[in-house]
């Protein structure tokens, strides 16, 4: 059942990225308003439109749902192996389970640890510079 689901899932998310998906929807809202005068834009005329457009939008929030948490969750998986055999910490993975406050304090430290290395290179440029100003000053002498 999950299988045909997700395979559901995905054929409609591909179909209703199309644009020719987009220009049909414009076109059938453009007919709807063509007939507008001919059924005397009746609160059915009005029904219609309203009905049809609200379970479609219903049907498709659950659809779209589906396609976002599998994306995120391949992509997570993607970076959690690339951390587990790179040079990365491997306490960061799994870490997308965590409360919402918990990752903003990860992502904090995390950011206040770039800024001192950022904060090191440059002292370490500077340094490297004055030491090679010095040692050119010699030799010119």
């Amino acid at each position: 059942m999950e299988k045909h689901f997700t395979k559901i899932a995905n054929w409609v998310a591909h179909v209703t990225g199309l644009p020719l998906t987009f220009a049909v929807c414009c076109l059938i809202v453009v007919v709807w308003a063509m007939t507008g005068p001919f059924f005397g834009f009746s609160d059915t005329w009005q029904l219609v439109i309203n009905t049809g457009t609200t379970i479609i939008t219903f049907l498709m929030v659950f659809l779209i749902q589906n396609t976002q948490n599998r994306d995120g969750a391949a992509i997570q998986a993607k970076l959690d192996e690339l951390i587990r055999v790179g040079k990365g910490h491997n306490h960061f993975i799994g870490i997308e389970h965590l409360t919402e406050s918990e990752v903003e304090e990860i992502r904090e430290k995390c950011e206040r640890a770039a800024k001192r290395h950022d904060e090191n290179i440059a002292a370490m440029a500077a340094k490297k510079a004055v030491e090679q100003k010095r040692g050119s000053k010699k030799h010119a002498a």
